[in-house]
């Protein structure tokens, strides 16, 4: 990956599959791609999803078509309310690499998902008890990376990530995605 590659970040609340805001994330998804993918300067697409639980088989179904049709490299999942136990559940073809953060019940829970289309290799992983965020560091296509995914409830959102990125300042750099 060059030095300069191209990210696109797309955020959904994804509280049904069919909804209007799925329908036109696809449509913009469709327009940033044609935007700004610049010829021999490959582009690193990232998705998150705020999911309102993730414990119906259907919706994991639904999710996983979605996020096939989307091919993004990377994808982030909010609000999963998985429990550690349950995470296996979660299978997408041509994603093997799937990191959880996760609690003993179904509240918060964070993942990063990873494409087997990009060669990632991952260092560290750090998580907390509560299920609220993921930090990853390692590479992607060759160039050294710094994921975070961040679930902030709505009621304490400033606080708690201004807590929680204390928490991780020795970890983030100039090449972490925040999300």
């Amino acid at each position: 990956m060059p030095a300069n590659p191209q990210i696109t970040i797309i955020t959904l609340n994804v509280n049904g599959m069919n909804s209007p805001i799925k329908r036109r994330a696809e449509e913009e998804r469709l327009e940033l791609g044609k935007d700004i993918k610049m010829p021999g300067s490959p582009q690193v697409t990232v998705i998150t999803l705020n999911m309102n639980g993730m414990n119906s088989p259907i919706k994991r179904r639904q999710i996983a078509e979605w996020i096939r049709i989307q091919n993004p490299t990377i994808c982030c999942l909010q609000e999963t309310h998985m429990k550690r136990v349950d995470t296996h559940k979660v299978r997408i073809k041509g994603w093997s690499k799937t990191f959880w953060a996760s609690t003993d019940r179904k509240k918060a829970g964070v993942a990063i998902m990873i494409s087997d289309k990009a060669k990632a290799k991952i260092d560290l992983i750090k998580r907390d008890r509560e299920g609220n965020y993921i930090l990853l560091k390692g590479t992607l296509d060759n160039e050294e990376i710094s994921l975070i995914n961040m679930y902030a409830p709505n009621n304490i959102a400033p606080k708690f990530l201004m807590e929680k990125l204390g928490e991780l300042k020795e970890e983030i750099d100039s090449k972490t995605i925040l999300v």
